[in-house]
């Protein structure tokens, strides 16, 4: 697939900096779930997913390091680049549930089994929750669906924001401050 190039206005949500994908560059992706991009921000290299809104498109945020990089901050236009690729890298395991799922011997020998592209989907379906209870009742269903051998989570929209923070109702929300 040849590389998609656009510019965009960063937007701020929240306590949060994010890149919005125009719906018309979104609709050229594989898929409106998430999808894994290389390419450059402002000529800054990247290799990351890209989270669906709940809209229709997409979105990432911008941590320190990719707003440092791009000479970006809120309100600023920036020059993107990206093309999707299949190679997914290992995600950053949050620590409860690693806990939970990858150092019990139940789950363990799965967990190490299935996709990096699974392992992203586990994690994104137990972190979608504002309750650390419902977390911690979506790590002890992802341990019994492992059991059983399910290597994906079920029936939930892939295509919502997952990303409580910044959403609601699978929605990302609208900005709060723009520049």
């Amino acid at each position: 697939m040849e590389s998609i190039k656009f510019e965009t206005k960063l937007l701020k949500i929240g306590d949060s900096i994010i890149l919005l994908l125009p719906k018309e560059v979104s609709s050229k992706l594989p898929s409106r779930g998430q999808v894994m991009v290389e390419g450059t921000i402002n000529n800054f290299p990247i290799k990351t997913p890209l989270e669906p809104d709940g809209r229709w498109s997409h979105w990432l945020r911008m941590d320190a390091k990719l707003l440092n990089g791009a000479h970006a901050r809120d309100g600023d236009t920036v020059e993107v680049k990206i093309h999707p690729i299949k190679d997914w890298p290992e995600p950053e395991i949050p620590a409860d549930i690693n806990k939970g799922l990858a150092t019990h011997a139940d789950t363990k020998d799965l967990w190490e089994k299935i996709t990096p592209m699974a392992r992203w989907e586990w994690i994104r379906w137990i972190r979608a929750t504002n309750r650390q209870e419902t977390r911690d009742h979506r790590i002890e269903v992802a341990r019994s669906k492992m059991k059983s051998g399910e290597r994906r989570p079920c029936c939930w929209n892939r295509n919502m924001c997952t990303e409580p923070s910044i959403s609601k109702s699978g929605v990302l929300l609208e900005p709060t401050h723009v520049r």
